[in-house]
């Protein structure tokens, strides 16, 4: 919220109150507000101050401040930007991170915001309209950065710019030119392609041809060589040619000074940087090389401030410091992940923010009602998936596992370990997610037996599972959901468990009905409720809970005076499910009988109200380098569906769950290992989040998506189903071709790695032409006129043939043995009933949904007599019970009642009888 103060910038009174960009630009010494229609377009000559803030469900909104150069900014007004800034934060009551951002030195935080990329333009801002200066179209040579967000630097207009290393955008007035360096990376290319597609958009209305180049390729053909023409004609570049990007190696040490009240930086003499250094009401600067943090202490003056940050921007102009080096401003209380790194044992608990201080108090009237809270009492909760599927439960016992047969499948020991495996229907097909069950008490060795055979099973499923490892205590809802009603007992059946306990003396509580036991009742409604048993002992009671407890001769209902009528019902439903011949004494709390306690070992002090944990909604994205043994996490900020990219792996941290995302062409080669990478990153912690080992994993793989996924991201379902690796997928999107909805290739786990080269790059390319279908069915003809469908395979498409072109010395750029659908999965179809099932050959393939007669996108151009010829093999599949092959070998009565029954509808019954011929 926004404070007033004489001090405080009018501009700023309602700063920070909304979600979303704010943005001021410096005009005649004065800040200007900048339209939203201006947003993400900035001036050379200008200083600017940006300000994001997040709104998130529970807490206080959050903010981060920029301040923007321009490379030909003055320093006047660079000065009064930064000066501003501070303006701001104490506006907002200094709880914010300051950051300096140089023009094409940008951090990738503030390019997050104004995706795909900047492109600074001549001139000085102006808020009269028409009044900017400096703003006319020429040529420009572009160099592009970034797999995730792109620096984009506008080099000089001249063959010695070039590189092998980076991506390069020529801008003419009627064509734009990608020119791909052989040292740049796939996703490199893949967010150039993005660039290319803004500059379209933005600076020819849309209209406007667009070429790639590739280093080193096709000299020959006339849209490259178009493109050297402007260069005044083709030459080798130089293997030596630098990068216009510096790489910068994260600094193992760091510097710090004092900063007095005069601006002058004294060196704190010190062999090792602690937090006790940190004085509150000083300010410091710590150099670590490549970045610069000035820390603010909480008890200096605005006066102090701007005096420490022009002394830290003195120092980086004074000693010939990289413009690439970053300047970031933290208030005491707000210190970075990275920040802390640079000292010694940094305390991991932090004073309270006045904020917190204020949730504290309400949490304290919430704990008079009986709620032990860490943040407000949560909402409802509701299933994210469908939830009628069906489950198999494997028991785990050492290198064997059996099914539990299905009276039992809702019977878990502590013990023990499980596989379950739950189908369910979602977007048209079933999807299986798999759960490897550690319960509590098992022992190391059946847990990472577990994992181990979950993989197997999971290699042996069609299609590409979500794999999910849980603790016992630490579920997620979803599984609770899936189950139902769920049962956790003591004990387990386990061999090696049985081996642990009698090697330790422990005595064996493995469940059944003849010991006593004590059973706490827990959930939201009969579709999502629970019996664990605890320990039988009165400590293990909570006033917030309702508990069955289970001796020789009676059974007793407990019931807290905390619970609710809800409590209670599902207290009534759970008993009947654990045995309907159960007479229960009903006991209410502060009345129990003396046999109660004495079947508990006598009455002690249990706790009152139970711990309550909401749901987090602002998740994190980040991606993980493990090329070469080494283990690098990066965030994405402002993330989105378009970073998840096919050749990585990512990590969505959500606090109290975590996902890992496998792409097709990433070099994770299982489950287990995407796994491992999971732990790795727990381990790591590099949000300083204390998250536990033993928190919900969730391995997805891409195309296989599931909704309790999706919900973190504006979904578009078509993406995920793409060919291609990114670059690929870009280019296709961006000529305007059709994208094949066919799901991606998995069998393969061949890597695409940052290293791909421009060979790779091609072949794979050729490979994907190869898999272009023709937009309608081949005529039929006579069989004994048909030729081998290996000749008969479509060239390429105009715009493909000019993105990729071969070299004038080969005419036929398709290799002869590239055919769309497997031969030999047709060769039978063909045979059988003289069908005509070769001739599909070439068909494009298109998703069920868009087949139907009541289809709100229906397919044109095709035949309506023969539709199952256009579904991919897996939904045939799935929706015909039978390959293909078989198919095509039923009467044709038979292949007509099958196809009226996939879809029962009148003008499909018509069409059949008309034609005597397919669905």
């Amino acid at each position: 919220m926004s404070l007033n103060g004489k001090d405080i910038d009018q501009a700023f009174q309602s700063a920070g109150t909304k979600a979303g960009l704010e943005i001021w630009c410096v005009e005649n010494l004065q800040l200007i507000p900048v339209p939203k229609s201006s947003h993400g377009k900035f001036y050379c000559g200008s200083a600017y101050i940006v300000l994001h803030t997040v709104v998130p469900k529970n807490g206080p909104p959050q903010h981060d401040i920029h301040y923007w150069l321009g490379n030909d900014s003055n320093k006047v007004d660079s000065v009064l930007a930064s000066d501003k800034a501070l303006e701001l934060d104490e506006a907002l009551g200094s709880c914010t991170v300051q950051y300096r951002e140089v023009q094409g030195q940008e951090t990738e935080k503030f390019l997050s915001y104004f995706k795909p990329c900047i492109i600074p333009v001549e001139g000085v801002y102006s808020s009269r309209p028409g009044q900017s200066s400096g703003e006319t179209y020429q040529i420009k040579l572009l160099t592009c950065k970034g797999d995730h967000v792109v620096h984009v630097k506008e080099v000089p207009f001249s063959r010695s710019s070039l590189n092998h290393n980076d991506v390069f955008i020529l801008d003419t007035a009627s064509k734009i030119f990608l020119f791909s360096g052989c040292n740049s990376s796939t996703q490199e290319r893949a967010k150039a392609l993005e660039v290319v597609q803004y500059i379209k958009d933005t600076k020819h209305g849309g209209k406007c041809d667009v070429a790639t180049v590739e280093d080193g390729k096709f000299v020959g053909d006339h849209e490259v060589g178009e493109f050297w023409s402007l260069f005044g004609g083709y030459a080798p570049i130089p293997r030596e040619s630098p990068s216009f990007f510096q790489d910068h190696s994260d600094a193992q040490s760091g510097k710090l000074f004092w900063i007095t009240l005069q601006g002058k930086l004294c060196q704190c003499e010190t062999d090792s940087l602690t937090r006790e250094l940190l004085e509150a009401d000083k300010c410091y600067m710590l150099d670590c090389d490549s970045e610069i943090f000035v820390w603010l202490g909480r008890l200096t003056l605005v006066t102090e401030r701007k005096t420490s940050v022009s002394a830290a921007e003195d120092f980086l102009r004074n000693h010939g410091r990289s413009a690439g080096t970053h300047l970031s401003l933290i208030t005491e209380g707000l210190e970075s992940t990275k920040f802390r790194s640079y000292f010694t044992n940094w305390p991991q608990k932090v004073e309270p923010r006045l904020y917190e201080e204020g949730k504290e108090k309400v949490a304290a009237i919430f704990k008079q009602h009986g709620y032990e809270v860490k943040e407000l009492p949560e909402e409802e909760l509701e299933p994210l998936i469908d939830c009628k599927g069906t489950i198999k439960v494997w028991r785990v016992d050492g290198d064997e596992w059996s099914l539990v047969p299905v009276p039992e499948q809702k019977k878990l020991f502590s013990g023990d370990c499980y596989i379950v495996q739950y189908t369910y229907p979602s977007n048209g097909r079933d999807e299986n997610l798999f759960y490897a069950w550690l319960g509590r008490d098992s022992v190391p060795e059946d847990r990472r037996d577990v994992i181990t055979h979950a993989n197997a099973i999971i290699d042996s499923t069609k299609g590409e599972p979500v794999m999910a490892r849980i603790l016992q205590d630490k579920e997620a809802n979803q599984f609770f959901f899936i189950f139902q009603t769920l049962i956790i007992y003591k004990g387990g059946k386990s061999t090696r468990y049985k081996e642990f306990i009698a090697e330790k003396g422990i005595a064996d509580e493995t469940y059944d009905e003849s010991k006593e036991a004590l059973f706490r009742i827990q959930g939201t409604s009969p579709n999502h409720m629970q019996a664990i048993q605890v320990d039988h002992v009165s400590s293990s009671l909570n006033s917030s809970y309702c508990y069955i407890l289970q001796t020789g001769t009676s059974i007793f209902t407990w019931i807290g005076n905390l619970s609710s009528p809800r409590d209670h019902d599902l207290l009534d439903t759970m008993l009947e499910f654990l045995n309907p011949t159960w007479l229960p004494v009903s006991v209410r709390e502060g009345n129990e009988p003396d046999i109660f306690w004495e079947a508990l070992g006598g009455k002690t002090e249990y706790p009152k109200g139970k711990e309550i944990k909401l749901h987090v909604e602002d998740p994190h994205l980040f991606l993980l380098n493990v090329a070469g043994g080494d283990f690098k996490v990066k965030e994405i900020y402002n993330f989105t569906q378009d970073d998840l990219t096919t050749e990585d792996v990512l990590v969505l941290d959500c606090h109290n769950e975590i996902y890992v995302w496998v792409g097709c062409r990433s070099k994770a080669k299982s489950k287990e290992q995407a796994l491992a990478f999971a732990l790795k990153f727990i381990e790591t912690d590099i949000l300083a989040e204390e998250l536990s080992l033993e928190m919900p994993i969730y391995v997805v793989n891409e195309g296989h998506e599931p909704s309790f996924f999706t919900r973190f991201f504006v979904w578009d379902s078509s993406k995920a189903n793409m060919h291609g690796n990114s670059f690929e997928r870009k280019l296709a999107t961006l000529k305007g071709k059709q994208q094949s909805l066919e799901a991606p290739i998995r069998h393969s786990r061949k890597a695409y790695s940052r290293e791909t080269t421009p060979e790779g790059l091609r072949s794979e390319f050729a490979s994907h032409i190869g898999r272009i279908r023709s937009p309608s069915p081949a005529p039929r003809v006579p069989r004994s006129s048909r030729k081998s469908p290996i000749n008969n395979v479509p060239s390429p498409p105009q715009t493909i043939r000019n993105l990729f072109p071969e070299s004038p010395n080969h005419s036929n750029p398709v290799p002869p043995s590239v055919v769309t659908r497997s031969l030999t999965e047709d060769a039978g179809s063909t045979e059988a009933n003289g069908n005509e099932a070769g001739s599909e050959i070439n068909l494009q393939i298109h998703p069920y949904e868009r087949l139907t007669v009541v289809s709100s996108d229906p397919v044109k151009g095709i035949d309506v007599t023969k539709k199952e010829a256009y579904l991919s093999t897996e939904e045939f599949e799935a929706k015909f019970k039978m390959t293909r092959a078989d198919f095509y070998k039923l009467p044709k009565w038979k292949q007509n009642k099958l196809k009226i029954q996939v879809d029962n509808s009148p003008c499909i019954v018509v069409a059949l009888a008309r034609h005597q011929a397919g669905w």
